[in-house]
């Protein structure tokens, strides 16, 4: 459920159902799709979100692959985990737990405008058994800290108890480190300081390597209060402290609470707070607040080490953690001194001649599609001219032309398409850009030995396919993965949702054109006509073959090699849509545009030109044409403006 599809469709949807009913369809839909055999490739593959090697840091003695973790409160039941360890995350939290499980049925309150969460029960959780097997049965391997909470009436004495015996089943099952959650509701000073000191003694008998232990205190916690708290515990027994997305002031009697972007200012002045009167050695993670990239940034400007995602996730979308990441990633690299260009022959510059080579070979194509149509080794393999083809049947030359320009077009879309991404990313180690060109590359060289179906083998389609294999595996020699330089969107703004509509534009249209090219493909190699074909040329498959036997095998050469090229170039238009969008990227916008015109262009202006106007048959074409017009339209704006230009206006 990337952000493309979230923003647009999902979103609406799940919003108009009960909160506690959509959140349970979500956590369920996306959990089950993690756990089929490919569920994990689907997620990967749309979501594109692992984390980079620059993010890499230790926490608390802890290896996590990003500072980006996961609420207790997104998935208490851990239904999704699985598949939220592909989301771009470095840790997840489970929690509140409680020594017994407690359960509400009461509705979850959400308020779209405002983007605010009101859960009915602070303490609700499935008790302390149940995340212990979670924990031990996790397959996932990111690091797992448990948020554990005293039973809400418990008093000093036996909290500590209950956290004690809690700590130990929890760390035979696996977790990572503890936040020890007891300022939430009408517990007070007195007792929070007492439960502490206690816990903290009880945990000096354990034989066993105690495990980080953070101090959990609500967003607006009043300050007098934790500076009372942190001042009578021994700071060496805390790793830190996690400033929690719920608000302290909404605390009733029936312990609802809620989660807000309206929490970040409190976070802010908290680790203020904090850094003055806390350890140098405390980790400090923030949890309330993080809707936008811009929101994590400041954060982790002000002295923040890990901040953690809840309410974001519901208003911004899954695709929140990868969007942070990048954000980050920028602020590091943005002070870097320029990166010398490689070599035009170390790999980019080869990708850059196959794609002038599919242009020119294009554009040939299309000159002789539509003068001569065939060549002089067709004519031969049939053993007609192109009189006795016209008077076989009238239509079948105009029929054949109509192929061969679309094809052509298609040509010249792909060495459009491969000159751009291998001049704006291969060249720049873009990671995407190459398993896009890699990925495309070994469909359209592997779609020459379709001829084994249609039983043709085209001579000039070989000696192309001879002198640009070459070029591909040179261009695709190992180059080192770069970080994206350029500035990164890092806000929920009108811009990034109405890209998201075009986005999915083209991402409908990749998948689209994808089906279209297996389609014509198989149709090519097996039955060549469609129906709307024997129409215009008004005649049958028998009746061709009863003329001359190798009449169709021709045909079917032409079909299958269009069917392969339009997939070579559907895949990377889609892996472009999926994984490249990036605001102001002005050269993605043109790359689409100037791509996607001569293969539009050809295939449609070739039918009116030669009378082939069935609806059926161009619906397909003009759905396709749709898509890209819209995608265009919605996508300009925020691939032309910078997001630096965006937040000035």
């Amino acid at each position: 459920m990337p952000d493309w599809s979230y923003q647009t469709l999902f979103r609406p949807l799940l919003f108009k159902l009960p909160a506690r009913l959509s959140r349970g369809l979500t956590l369920r839909a996306i959990g089950t799709l993690s756990k089929l055999p490919g569920g994990s490739f689907v997620v990967r593959t749309f979501g594109h979100m692992e984390p980079s090697p620059m993010l890499e840091r230790e926490l608390a003695g802890i290896a996590i692959d990003t500072p980006i973790g996961l609420s207790g409160g997104v998935d208490p039941e851990g239904i999704a985990h699985l598949a939220f360890a592909q989301f771009g995350i470095g840790f997840i939290e489970h929690g509140p737990v409680t020594y017994e499980r407690i359960h509400s049925v009461e509705p979850i309150v959400k308020d779209d405008q405002k983007e605010w969460i009101q859960y009915p029960n602070y303490y609700e959780n499935i008790g302390v058994d149940n995340i212990a097997r979670l924990i031990a049965s996790s397959k996932h391997r990111l690091p797992q800290f448990v948020r554990i909470s005293p039973m809400p009436s418990a008093r000093p004495e036996q909290a500590v108890l209950e956290l004690r015996s809690m700590i130990e089943q929890l760390s035979e099952a696996g977790a990572n480190g503890f936040y020890l959650d007891m300022l939430y509701g009408n517990r007070s000073v007195e007792e929070a300081v007492a439960i502490g000191i206690g816990l903290a003694d009880n945990l000096q008998t354990r034989t066993s390597p105690s495990l980080p232990l953070f101090l959990y205190t609500p967003h607006d916690y009043p300050n007098e209060a934790l500076l009372t708290l942190i001042q009578s515990f021994s700071k060496e027994v805390w790793s830190g402290i996690v400033i929690g997305e719920a608000a302290f002031n909404n605390a009733e009697e029936n312990s609802s609470y809620r989660v807000s972007k309206e929490g970040k200012a409190d976070s802010l002045s908290k680790m203020e707070l904090l850094r003055r009167n806390g350890s140098l050695n405390w980790h400090i993670k923030a949890g309330a607040g993080v809707h936008e990239p811009q929101d994590a940034l400041d954060l982790l400007r002000e002295g923040a080490d890990a901040i953690m995602l809840h309410s974001g996730l519901v208003f911004a979308g899954p695709g929140l953690p990868k969007r942070i990441n990048e954000a980050i990633i920028y602020e590091q690299v943005k002070e870097w001194p320029a990166v010398v260009t490689p070599s035009f022959w170390k790999h980019w510059g080869w990708m850059c001649l196959l794609g002038l080579g599919m242009m020119i070979g294009g554009l040939l194509s299309w000159i002789i599609a539509a003068t001569t149509v065939l060549l002089p080794y067709d004519l031969s393999f049939i053993g007609l001219n192109l009189e006795d083809l016209h008077h076989i049947n009238h239509n079948l030359l105009h029929f054949m032309s109509h192929d061969r320009i679309t094809l052509a077009g298609t040509m010249i879309t792909i060495g459009i398409l491969y000159f751009q991404l291998a001049w704006h990313g291969l060249r720049e180690g873009l990671h995407w850009t190459r398993t896009a060109l890699l990925t495309s590359g070994i469909v359209g060289f592997a779609s020459f030995f379709l001829f084994v179906g249609y039983g043709y083998f085209d001579p000039l389609h070989a000696v192309a396919a001879a002198l640009l294999l070459p070029m591909f595996l040179l261009a695709m020699r190992r180059n080192p993965d770069r970080p994206y330089r350029l500035p990164v969107n890092v806000r929920n703004d009108r811009l990034w949702r109405q890209a998201m509509w075009g986005q999915l534009c083209f991402v409908v249209l990749g998948f689209a054109l994808s089906i279209g090219g297996v389609t014509i493909s198989a149709v090519g190699i097996t039955e060549v006509f469609v129906q709307t074909d024997l129409a215009y040329l008004d005649t049958t498959s028998a009746q061709l073959n009863e003329t001359n036997e190798k009449l169709i095998p021709l045909i079917a050469h032409d079909r299958a090699g269009f069917g392969g090229a339009l997939l070579c170039a559907a895949l990377a238009i889609l892996i472009m849509a999926l994984w490249g969008i990036q605001q102001g990227s002005r050269w993605l916008w043109w790359t689409f545009l100037l791509g996607g015109a001569p293969g539009f262009y050809a295939g449609l202006s070739v039918h009116l030109s030669i009378g082939y106007i069935d609806f059926w048959h161009l619906s397909p074409a003009l759905f396709a044409l749709m898509l890209y017009i819209l995608g265009l339209i919605l996508l300009y704006p925020y691939l032309m403006a910078s997001p630096e230009e965006s937040s000035a206006k």
